[in-house]
């Protein structure tokens, strides 16, 4: 009769493991003491570490931030994550930031509620990390069958997604789970294509047309049906409660106390006018129907846009910015065009990078995803943030003139009116049909005077009125 008892015991934890090995350990023995006949036992325990739960804390995620509120979970507790995979999205005063997982486990433990505050430094979540098993067994594990060092490190490497750092960070600042998007490269690689697209679906945007597929002539197109034609949807009527109420206030409106608090330090200079944009009217509707087959829509925006960076060229002090005690005046390389957008979260400006350098059609596509991300709430730090210079199209939703309010440590911005059809004088003292637009400039009067504000506005307003001016120096 033999009867041997083989262990490794090296690392490990005190938990249901040992308890089982004790266990077995106490039966091997029994078996000896008691000389059964025919018992010949080879045990061979396992050494598995059992998963260290981390406490996720909540990063420094830049511009001063020391609170965030806490607006949605993607996770709960029992959820497995892998590195990268969306964890929660945080709202501070000046955006919204989606949380991603550092480790590969599961979540234990959620610190906050919805709508609950959460401080830069403190725990997020809970989780217990994956330990790939130590060892491979030599003999067979008594009764139940072991897993293998190289089959759990060949599923462990299943759940993790092949993508580079560029492809996750763009998955990161738009919310979207690497998990969920089925990659297009090779060996299932998630490539910038395959994010935008998905984002596309989730949005309802239209795609550029370089990252849309062709079909193939092969492919069987099935013929178009008619859409039918449906009524308006009727807008609800607001329920009253006729009782008062409280609420705090969220993290866009305390950006927007901060800022108008600021701003009012600022003395603001005004000064409006009108463009004639009928060319340009003309002009976008020869261009209309290009774009559209290339996926874009093309609005007048850029166009506003690619003026006003053209100006600034002129008129580098409107690119500018003065620090608190208005003693130095920096004056910043790229023209980040903001554009005050109005979005389901409120009141918030986006801004087009490095516009100097971008022609009419490329700030169209920046233009679009910008929206598309607004009208979906996932707009990112990096897309609020850096912005130089703004227009506001407060002609969109109606008025002519406003007094557009600067937004600090930029010096000027400018509120663009509805475009209205008016009877105008040519050139010829004839009356004519014109699209006219008014705009309304405001300017830190601190260090820029009125004769400044003037020049940029009619350089502006020559490009618009005469778009064919604006390829003379377009570069």
């Amino acid at each position: 009769m033999v009867c041997a008892a083989s262990m490794k015991c090296s690392n490990r934890h005190i938990g249901l493991y040992d308890t089982l090995a004790a266990l077995i350990f106490l039966y091997v023995c029994n078996c000896c003491l008691n000389k059964l006949d025919g018992c010949s036992i080879h045990l061979f325990i396992l050494s598995v570490a059992s998963g260290q739960v981390l406490s996720f804390r909540l990063s420094d995620i830049g511009e001063g931030i020391m609170e965030v509120t806490v607006k949605e979970w993607y996770v709960k507790e029992g959820d497995r994550v892998s590195q990268f995979d969306s964890i929660c999205e945080v709202q501070s005063d000046k955006a919204s930031v989606t949380i991603t997982s550092r480790y590969d486990g599961i979540i234990r433990k959620l610190y906050y509620d919805v709508d609950a505050i959460a401080h830069v430094g403190s725990p997020l979540v809970d989780i217990e990390t994956d330990k790939a098993l130590e060892g491979a067994p030599e003999e067979d594990v008594v009764e139940t069958p072991a897993i293998s060092h190289e089959q759990s490190h060949q599923e462990i490497e299943g759940q993790k997604t092949q993508a580079t750092p560029a492809v996750r960070r763009l998955a990161m600042e738009n919310n979207i789970k690497l998990s969920e998007v089925v990659g297009t490269g090779k060996d299932g690689r998630i490539l910038k294509e395959d994010i935008i697209s998905f984002l596309a679906k989730q949005t309802g945007a239209i795609l550029p047309y370089e990252v849309q597929k062709t079909p193939s002539p092969t492919e069987d197109t099935p013929p178009k049906e008619k859409t039918p034609i449906m009524a308006p949807p009727a807008i609800p009527r607001p329920v009253f409660t006729w009782k008062d109420r409280t609420e705090p206030l969220n993290g866009f409106q305390k950006a927007m106390v901060k800022t108008m608090t600021a701003a009012l330090k600022i003395p603001h200079f005004g000064y409006c006018d009108e463009v004639d944009l009928t060319q340009l009217v003309q002009l976008r509707s020869e261009l209309k129907d290009l774009a559209e087959s290339r996926g874009v829509k093309l609005s007048y925006m850029p166009f506003f846009i690619k003026a006003a960076s053209l100006g600034l060229l002129q008129f580098p002090i409107l690119n500018a910015s003065v620090d608190e005690g208005c003693q130095n005046i920096t004056f910043k390389a790229s023209h980040n065009i903001g554009l005050a957008m109005d979005t389901p979260q409120g009141l918030l400006v986006p801004n087009v990078k490095s516009v100097q350098a971008l022609s009419v059609f490329d700030i169209a596509v920046e233009l679009n995803r910008l929206q598309a991300l607004g009208s979906a709430g996932q707009l990112g730090t990096a897309d609020l943030t850096g912005g130089t210079f703004t227009l506001s199209n407060i002609g969109s939703i109606g008025g002519t003139y406003a007094k557009p309010v600067i937004l600090p440590p930029e010096v000027a911005i400018g509120a663009l009116g509805k475009i209205q059809v008016l009877p105008r004088f040519n050139s010829c003292d004839k009356v004519m049909k014109a699209y006219i637009m008014n705009v309304s400039w405001s300017a830190d009067h601190r260090i820029i005077d009125g004769a400044t504000m003037s020049r940029f506005s009619n350089l502006w307003r020559s490009y618009l009125e005469n778009p064919a001016s604006m390829v003379l120096d377009l570069q």
